[in-house]
């Protein structure tokens, strides 16, 4: 068998010849086995990890930009090189994304995860019930959740892989947690892969002098997704702000005359969540269903007995049918103990209440019509966010894109801000008009 090394040179030498189908039919299994994990051959220049001296390798790309395919290489790597193969106390790496569910199903099962990147005889054992991988050679990942930042207190790391930063719950948080546990080793260090958002702790992240920051977009890793994809998404968001930040792994600053501020969202997050007098889930519907309908905006908050409002929870769903946006309103309510349901019917009229009806009858609904513009109906709620009387339990990244986007010309994409909408409903539900009598109650 040909060495590694090569093995590389010859397949990089028969490439630039035409001649790689020949040479790749002269290998045998084992050899083809090699080179189809040998990621430095695969790798584009912006998955693999900067030289020099740095603690944080910030990756920030478009979607499908092989960001995901970049951290389980990095972490195969990190373990295939640990001094001494075998050590006493074994490599212990930290895994941490949005939920346990995202850190399951992208970073370790996804088809570019963890175990899909290693050869069959060197792949780590997956323990669900614990959410650790164990390696033959006694290095540990532990995966963790942004929402559960108390978890990180304790364990300690000689690396971290964090995905979707952008995206987490608890962002300051997790990421200070995470902070105090990288104490391992002669150089502990962390890659954060990540779609850009101009929240304050990435910006804070990148201005770091510890951190080297790459960016690609979507177009850097073509070659390996659906054919026309690119540019088809290209021809669709050409000139918008979500095609900068989706496409082309740039950071966009908050845009100019918009009615919320990032700064302004991230001084009145809060972790602890007040005994509240009322609750209520308000859904704003769309017109249609489909793959390019709307999106069904699905948001729930409560106010306490210093008349504060607090924004609970973001179950917005995307090309969805009237069954699946009312039964994901419907099992919010029922998870949160809900006082009732507001939804917009405008365009649906008496369906709305009818759908939401045929998932649970017991379920209060209260019809509401818009009839101002979509500006003057979020004014109220703006200035209750300038009064100090609104809370964010902890990070709702799309609610959130969306809000500091909102301008009198609406989106930038053109759609429909249907995640603000229903927090505009729920809002003025709660604090801009008298509902009776309250029962208080925590949750």
């Amino acid at each position: 068998m040909h060495s590694g090394e090569s093995l590389r040179s010859a397949l990089i030498d028969c490439a630039g010849r035409g001649r790689l189908p020949d040479f790749l039919s002269r290998l045998s299994r084992r050899e083809l086995t090699f080179l189809r994990h040998d990621w430095e051959v695969w790798a584009h220049p912006h998955q693999l990890p900067p030289t020099g001296d740095w603690r944080c390798w910030l990756l920030m790309g478009g979607r499908g930009a092989g960001k995901t395919r970049a951290g389980a290489e990095w972490i195969r790597a990190l373990v295939a090189t640990a001094q001494g193969g075998r050590t006493d106390d074994g490599l212990r790496i930290a895994l941490i994304a949005e939920t346990h569910l995202d850190a399951r199903e992208v970073m370790v099962e996804g088809v570019s995860g963890l175990l899909a990147v290693h050869p069959r005889d060197e792949r780590p054992q997956w323990q669900p019930s614990r959410r650790r991988l164990e390696w033959p050679n006694g290095a540990v990942a532990q995966v963790f959740s942004s929402e559960d930042p108390d978890a990180l207190r304790g364990p300690q790391f000689h690396f971290a892989w964090c995905d979707e930063l952008a995206k987490w719950r608890h962002a300051r948080e997790v990421w200070d947690m995470l902070q105090f546990g990288l104490r391992l080793g002669r150089r502990p260090r962390q890659l954060v892969t990540t779609t850009p958002r101009p929240v304050p702790l990435l910006k804070e992240v990148m201005a770091d002098p510890e951190t080297r920051v790459v960016s690609a977009p979507t177009e850097s890793n073509a070659a390996h997704l659906a054919a026309g994809f690119v540019a088809a998404i290209r021809a669709r968001y050409a000139g918008t702000r979500l095609a900068r930040q989706e496409l082309d792994g740039e950071l966009v600053e908050a845009r100019e005359g918009a009615m919320w501020s990032r700064e302004g969202l991230d001084a009145i997050r809060v972790r602890q969540i007040p005994p509240l007098e009322r609750i209520v889930v308000a859904v704003d519907p769309p017109a249609s269903s489909g793959k390019r309908s709307d999106a069904c905006g699905i948001i729930a908050a409560g106010i306490d007995e210093q008349d504060r409002v607090h924004v609970l929870a973001d179950r917005s769903l995307a090309a969805a049918t009237p069954a699946q946006w009312a039964r994901a309103a419907v099992v919010l309510w029922r998870d949160l103990d809900a006082d009732c349901l507001v939804a917009e019917v405008n365009q649906g009229g008496e369906m709305v209440s009818a759908v939401i009806s045929n998932v649970d009858p017991g379920v209060p609904v209260r019809a509401v019509r818009a009839r101002r513009g979509k500006w003057l109906r979020a004014e109220p709620v703006a200035m209750l966010y300038e009064q100090d009387r609104v809370r964010h339990v902890g990070a709702f990244p799309d609610l959130e894109d969306e809000m500091t986007d909102f301008t009198r010309e609406g989106l930038s994409n053109g759609r429909s801000p249907d995640r603000l909408d229903a927090l505009v409903y729920a809002l003025h539900e709660l604090a801009l008009a008298d509902r009776g009598t309250p029962r208080l109650r925590s949750i």
